[in-house]
């Protein structure tokens, strides 16, 4: 029986000890991560620029795993489709969004409000005025009137009432904000008369109506944004504030001149792998394409994976061409990087998405370089058959170290150089590289395509290239 109780004994004891002792301290548990908060500026008129910071700001909060995001608006409103965009915008932003109205939220900005979870607002501060309005010819701004303002104001009062159902605001509010037509009576009170567009104050805003009561669009009058935070219960949070850069306007004109960038771009590099040496086109080129891509980086579009892609693909066409011709595929592949980056550097892509960009997402930016394609495509042509005949095509071509050659040393290079025979070194197609002799000149065909190692001999010039036929 004692042999028994002695397992059990020692257990005991063994137990007592440990709890005398203290247990063995657990692993600290990792701190929560601290709360993030991202605060987008909603300032002066809503126009295309703005498009640009919200769209950088959202990304950036995104990539932070940002926990809220903050419109500080102050806005007298802008453009319905500018509008549309930055709402389409918001909705990719997977947190709480709020907007804080500073001052006031006038039309385009009380759009953008009901875009977002909740809404606060500064004292003596107002929201409304949302009917649609025409820029005037001579500036400012005009009425709509007949069929034009019924269209106009429906379309815009279905884009707002969507919206304000989905973050739990009241439609009927976002409607009298629109319409002249919309008669607003809650708890037997008329909020905003027939005829009039409602604009209410923070404290109008904020009273209860309803049963059970609920704010009729404000959930709360505070001082500033700190005040705000800690109404939220995020006094700790960390604050990332989004600035506004002078490059967000310079953008807006960038991408809208795209296309000629790069049909810029594509004749620039065209002339250049056609003529000797490194001159003018090429720098024009370049300058056109890194004009190009800093308009996508500026709108938070493209990243600098795209532009470093699209080095490589003209690295390997350039291997292509000079050093092994004829192997197509390094040709192939940097005319593919190429065109993807072209392509994705318009392409808004966010962070987190799943797999590749959908059709609709890539056809504006399809459709931008296919126009510029195009474009070039005829440009490139009559460069090939004009270009040459003219003075400009001197001017263009760098000989020497002065960039200029006599006129009667080149005539008389150039009489030399008639019936000459040599060997092609890389594809004519239609310019390239021959060997006459210890001399490697840069010639042209007539437009067909030889191979290297046929022979050839020189038939002409245009401008400072030797034209070239098959011996």
């Amino acid at each position: 029986m004692k042999r028994k109780l002695f397992p059990l004994a020692a257990f005991a004891l063994a137990l007592v000890w440990l709890m005398s002792t203290g247990l063995p301290a657990a692993e600290a548990a990792p701190a929560a991560p601290a709360k993030k908060a991202y605060v987008l500026p909603i300032r002066e008129d809503i126009m295309p620029p703005l498009v640009y910071v919200v769209r950088r700001g959202v990304k950036e909060a995104m990539e932070a795993k940002a926990d809220l995001l903050i419109l500080d608006m102050d806005t007298n409103g802008g453009r319905v489709d500018v509008t549309e965009e930055i709402i389409g915008i918001l909705s990719r932003f997977p947190g709480r969004t709020v907007t804080y109205v500073n001052k006031k939220a006038f039309s385009a900005g009380a759009f953008i409000s009901f875009a977002t979870g909740k809404i606060y607002m500064a004292p003596q501060s107002v929201i409304g005025a949302a009917a649609p309005i025409m820029a005037s010819p001579t500036g400012g701004a005009q009425e709509l009137g007949g069929t034009m303002e019924i269209k106009a104001t429906s379309a815009i009062s279905a884009l707002v009432r969507a919206n304000a159902e989905k973050h739990g605001h009241n439609p009927e509010v976002a409607d009298a904000m629109v319409k002249k037509t919309k008669e607003l009576k809650l708890d037997g009170k008329i909020i905003n008369e027939k005829g009039q567009i409602l604009t209410l104050t923070n404290q109008e805003a904020e009273r209860n109506y309803g049963q059970p009561a609920k704010p009729l669009l404000s959930a709360g009058t505070v001082e500033n944004l700190d005040a705000l935070l800690r109404q939220l219960g995020l006094s700790d949070v960390q604050v990332q504030r989004i600035e506004p850069s002078g490059a967000e306007r310079v953008a807006t004109w960038i991408n809208a001149i795209s296309s000629l960038l790069l049909v810029i771009g594509i004749a620039g590099i065209y002339i250049e792998f056609k003529t000797p040496g490194f001159g003018l086109p090429g720098i024009i080129g370049i300058t056109a394409f890194a004009i190009y891509f800093f308009g996508g980086y500026v709108a938070g579009l493209t990243g600098l994976e795209w532009v470093a892609l699209f080095v490589v693909g003209l690295a390997l066409i350039a291997l292509e061409l000079f050093f092994f011709p004829g192997t197509m595929v390094l040709g192939l592949a940097g005319i593919g990087f190429v065109l993807v980056s072209l392509v994705m550097a318009l392409v808004d892509v966010y962070p987190g998405m799943p797999g590749l960009p959908t059709l609709p997402a890539l056809r504006p930016a399809l459709d931008t370089v296919a126009l510029a394609g195009a474009v070039s495509v005829v440009c490139l042509v009559l460069l090939s058959r004009l270009l040459p005949q003219t003075g400009t095509y001197r001017q263009l071509v760098s000989q020497g170290t002065s960039g200029t050659v006599a006129d009667n040393r080149l005539q008389a290079t150039q009489q030399e150089q008639l019936g000459a025979v040599g060997i092609v070194l890389t594809p004519l197609h239609p310019g390239g590289k021959a060997k006459f002799g210890e001399e490697i000149l840069d010639v042209m065909s007539e437009g067909d395509l030889i191979e290297p190692g046929r022979t050839v001999r020189v038939i002409g010039h245009r401008g400072f290239q030797a034209v070239v036929a098959a011996a």
